[in-house]
């Protein structure tokens, strides 16, 4: 293992990607830590210091930017915005026929989905960011913290300061993006995934030093152990597929032979990815936030539905919120499926170019059995995404670490499966040029 880490610091063309990539991260990091204009910046750390664990109506926004959201820094929206956009896009696909065209032109067309996807970023990060600062003029992105200061971050609550802010929180998007984009070209692996894998990554050291400090070395230690299963598990299961052997007749064309060949189609126990969590913990966190927005004048009794929202479905401990977050991750797991892939745009490819299922009839018959096939491996897919965003809860009714617990929920996953990916790509770097690798 160390010797193939060697060879890769020893490929010129290799190292240069690595170390391009090194310093895309890095400055990626250096700007979660560069305030906006016009925030207090001690008031904002004061803050941060007194509240225990981050707001669970920003928690996935605030994952997702390492931490940054909290901070109201440059860098605050992080790669949400680009995480709504490209969902966004790949949904429209089914409601828009003209996306579904450019989407099958091949490369021109995925250019062209590619540029409305940066348009609507850009848009999303207005929106986002006059959000954020809407939030932390009232007072209300730390709730559960009574000091005067966290209402109080930002210094100028004129016109033009609050669009500089709005202006500088987009820009930042924006960078944002186009670093992501060049590590693409120019860098290892895929830019964007990085970057999450980078601000997830981030977090960790603190979340489990605050574990150590609230709950002893002993339950980090276990904590760290548990975490290390965890992640086994998650690569074990990322990895799985079902195989569907397919078999292709020979045909001539001219006086080549094509076909002939065995192949199959891989069919992955968790075809959906992170998708769903992020799905299911959006939709969880509408009702309190328009709980939030319906708070009862000074001295007035909240309203009942006001209070069983906040009773039930701000909870993250609370038996109805694990049951509601669990089915939401199932039916969004089946429903991200079926939109991604297509038994019957399948089944009509493989007629096309002469393929067939062993024992199964061409057409038709073969897009049922896909179907057949594809509903019962996204059961346990769904089933497993479901009990993998659970963990961070469990653990906070066990050892109380909800917030500060690492190995879980989305987290884990884009951990996991970016780390794997980011693998493949240098193990076949490396096997280009006639290495060993870095899988066996």
């Amino acid at each position: 293992m160390f010797r193939a880490i060697g060879r890769i610091f020893r490929t010129p063309d290799l190292r240069r990607k690595i170390g391009f990539t090194l310093g895309i991260v890095a400055l990626f990091r250096l700007g979660s830590f560069i305030p906006a204009p016009f925030v207090d910046f001690a008031n904002v750390q004061q803050c941060l210091a007194q509240n225990q664990g981050t707001s669970g109506l920003y928690e996935l926004v605030n994952l997702f930017s390492g931490g940054a959201l909290l901070q109201l820094s440059i860098f605050a929206l992080g790669i949400m915005p680009y995480i709504t956009a490209s969902i966004i896009t790949q949904l429209l696909r089914v409601v828009i026929p003209h996306f579904e065209s450019l989407y099958k032109e091949g490369q021109a067309g995925q250019a062209k989905l590619t540029q409305y996807t940066r348009y609507l970023t850009i848009a999303l990060g207005v929106l986002q960011s006059t959000t954020l600062i809407t939030v932390a003029r009232s007072g209300a992105l730390f709730p559960q913290n009574s000091d005067p200061a966290c209402a109080q971050l930002i210094t100028n609550d004129a016109w033009y300061a609050i669009l500089l802010m709005v202006v500088t929180m987009t820009a930042g998007t924006g960078l944002i993006m186009w670093l992501g984009e060049l590590i693409t070209e120019r860098g290892i692996g895929n830019g964007m995934s990085l970057l999450i894998f980078t601000s997830i990554a981030a977090t960790f050291p603190q979340s489990l030093w605050a574990i150590g400090q609230a709950q002893g070395i002993e339950i980090m230690v276990l904590v760290i152990a548990i975490g290390l299963l965890i992640v086994a598990a998650v690569v074990f299961v990322e990895q799985s597929q079902r195989r569907i052997p397919v078999q292709y007749a020979k045909r001539m064309v001219g006086r080549r032979t094509y076909g002939g060949n065995n192949t199959y189609i891989p069919i992955k126990v968790n075809m959906a990815g992170v998708v769903p969590v992020i799905f299911a913990s959006s939709l969880l966190y509408l009702p309190a936030l328009v709980a939030q927005f319906n708070q009862p004048a000074a001295g007035q009794p909240p309203q009942a539905w006001v209070t069983w929202i906040q009773n039930y479905l701000t909870q993250g401990d609370h038996p109805l919120y694990m049951l509601l977050y669990f089915l939401l991750i199932v039916g969004f797991t089946y429903f991200y499926v079926a939109i991604t892939f297509n038994p019957e745009e399948v089944a009509d490819n493989m007629k096309k170019y002469g393929g067939f299922i062993p024992g199964i009839r061409a057409g038709r018959p073969t897009a049922e059995y896909l179907d057949y096939v594809l509903t019962r491996v996204t059961l346990p897919g769904s089933i497993y995404l479901g009990l993998i965003a659970l963990i961070p809860l469990i653990a906070f009714v066990w050892v109380g670490a909800n917030q500060n617990f690492p190995f879980g929920g989305a987290s884990i996953l884009i951990i996991v499966g970016v780390g794997l990916e980011t693998v493949k790509q240098i193990d076949s770097q490396l096997q280009q040029r006639h290495y060993e690798g870095l899988l066996r």
